[in-house]
């Protein structure tokens, strides 16, 4: 029977490194490979993983619809010289053949500027803040032009200043309802309403010109414009209504 307190046995003086017994384990050693190993915190805890997502390439400015937007643009001061020039300066009535011309060419880049965006996936912030601008300069020049020259007068007058009134307040309500982060769609009687708006512009830019062709040119333009004046009412009253309760729900 053992001793259950004996010493342990103790091996007394220095190791032979070169003996049988460490032979194998310098041979292993020596196998491993030199290896440098990374013991920082970021290499040694797992880093926080994120998300990296492409961002959708934006539209260059000078695509195909913005171009179209920028020739709407241009085309306002072709069409108020050519009917500043036949009215005022006594240029002759050929001159409102052209302006009526560019004023078409001007309604058409209206529907083929946001159909080739929708179509080629070419959609922006800039082209849907510019194309309503384009728009409005085109009708607002129009009208206070075909005023000063007498072809809307009296009565009339009055559907030509509700159309103007309506673009200004939905404006205001557009860059209001902006700064909230609320768009507003244009629906399908906005536009209906700016189609007629603009063939009544067009019948009364052609004017005398046309009643000489056609006797009731300008007054198919004046009946027009006060059905446009009306709907433009309407529509103007629901983006009106729009803003008001946005503006009650942030008030709350």
């Amino acid at each position: 029977m053992s001793d259950v307190g004996a010493e342990a046995p103790q091996i007394r003086g220095p190791i032979d490194r070169n003996s049988t017994l460490t032979e194998p384990l310098t041979e292993a050693w020596a196998a491993v490979p030199n290896v440098r190993v990374d013991a920082s915190p970021a290499a040694v805890f797992l880093p926080t993983m994120t998300v990296a997502t492409t961002p959708r390439a934006p539209a260059p400015a000078l695509s195909i619809p913005n171009v179209l937007t920028y020739a709407r643009i241009a085309a306002v001061p072709a069409v108020v010289a050519c009917m500043y020039w036949s009215e005022i300066l006594q240029g002759g009535l050929a001159l409102r053949w052209v302006a009526l011309v560019i004023f078409i060419a001007a309604g058409v880049t209206d529907f083929f500027d946001g159909y080739f965006a929708r179509m080629w996936g070419q959609q922006t912030t800039f082209g849907r803040m510019l194309d309503p601008i384009a728009d409005k300069l085109l009708v607002s020049s129009c009208l206070l032009m075909l005023a000063a020259d007498d072809t809307i007068k009296g009565w009339s007058l009055w559907a030509a200043l509700v159309i103007l009134c309506r673009e200004i307040l939905v404006s205001g309500l557009r860059e209001y309802l902006a700064g909230l982060r609320v768009s507003v769609p244009v629906t399908r009687l906005a536009k209906w309403k700016t189609t007629v708006q603009l063939v009544a512009i067009g019948f009364l830019i052609l004017g005398e010109a046309g009643n000489k062709l056609v006797p009731i040119t300008t007054l198919t333009g004046l009946t027009l414009l006060w059905l446009s004046a009306i709907v433009t009412l309407y529509t103007g009253w629901d983006y009106f209504r729009a803003g008001v309760r946005h503006l009650i729900e942030e008030r709350a």
